[in-house]
């Protein structure tokens, strides 16, 4: 009996072979599903920006047409943009579904954290994410950390363990051969997952815009009222900018990334449509966070120390 195998004849393309999104989208959704079948509590960590709304829309997708068996949690630093805000919000009510909120500011009013002297909040989200954590028992929380971002978090594998305080240890890493993700973990200790970890900035955006995504009008260019501190365009606010000496101006902006509005840069750009944000990420030879986030800038090893208490 002879055995026929197909192939396809060179310079030619398998009918059944998945292009580079739909693979990303593959391996995301079945991680999903996996943490479904796992753990007990999971939360995705969702705060209305781009890397957030791309891992919702693939929960979504998972789980379509039965609702997503996840609620969502936001450290709100009481700084962030309103437009985000407002996106956040808005997405909540549409898909019905159940918000967490873990406010910095009273954390603050609390007297139990205190206010930095740069007047920047992200160094100050470590305890309220941490504790809500504990409080709630979320035994496994999605993050939207993409290994292109910054050097600790190429660092980090799909399933990262935290112990029982939300630490982080890189030597605790477990190995993730052919896909196989290592959910176990003690009493008082969780999971934190990243879906996107093997997806890049450039990723995201051709998936946004293939998908049809609605995003913050903050994304595309518009014309905002900024100021310069550091190398970066900040926007005014009560955080404490501008300061004497820095001059507030209307530019064409928009943003690469978002967070605290203290620490959060405008990136000079007149790109905007979706169309246009991919052939400028596209021509970029710096990081979103790189680029744009003032808390990545204060030492070297900034982000890996704040991951190691907690933090994303």
């Amino acid at each position: 009996m002879t055995t026929t195998v197909a192939t396809v004849s060179e310079g030619t393309e398998s009918p059944y072979a998945l292009s580079h999104l739909d693979a990303l989208e593959s391996e995301a959704v079945h991680i999903f599903r996996e943490v479904a079948g796992e753990f007990e509590r999971p939360v995705i960590l969702f705060s209305g920006g781009k890397d957030s709304i791309v891992m919702l829309h693939l929960a979504l997708k998972a789980f379509r047409p039965a609702a997503v068996p996840f609620s969502l949690l936001h450290v709100d630093t009481g700084h962030n943009f309103p437009e985000v805000l407002d996106y956040r919000d808005r997405t909540v009510a549409r898909h019905g579904l159940r918000l967490h909120v873990a406010s910095v500011q009273d954390y603050i009013d609390r007297g139990v954290l205190k206010e930095r002297p740069d007047g920047t909040r992200n160094p100050l989200q470590t305890l309220p994410l941490t504790e809500k954590i504990q409080a709630e028992k979320f035994d496994a929380v999605f993050g939207g950390g993409r290994r292109d971002e910054e050097k600790a978090r190429a660092k980090e594998r799909v399933f990262s363990l935290r112990d029982e305080f939300s630490q982080w240890d890189p030597r605790r890493q477990r190995p993730e051969l052919w896909n196989l993700y290592n959910g176990r973990h003690a009493p008082g200790e969780h999971v934190r997952v990243f879906p996107l970890s093997n997806w890049t900035e450039l990723d995201v955006w051709q998936y946004i815009a293939r998908e049809g995504i609605e995003l913050p009008e903050i994304y595309y260019a518009h014309e905002r009222e900024v100021f310069s501190r550091g190398g970066m365009w900040l926007t005014a606010g009560e955080w404490g900018g501008p300061k004497d000496g820095e001059t507030v101006e209307k530019r064409l902006v928009r943003y690469r990334t978002v967070g605290d509005m203290s620490c959060t840069g405008a990136v000079d750009s007149d790109a905007d449509t979706i169309e246009k944000v991919i052939v400028e990420i596209a021509a970029s030879r710096l990081t979103e966070r790189g680029a744009t986030r003032a808390d990545d800038k204060m030492s070297e090893a900034a982000m890996e120390d704040r991951k190691r208490e907690g933090y994303f």
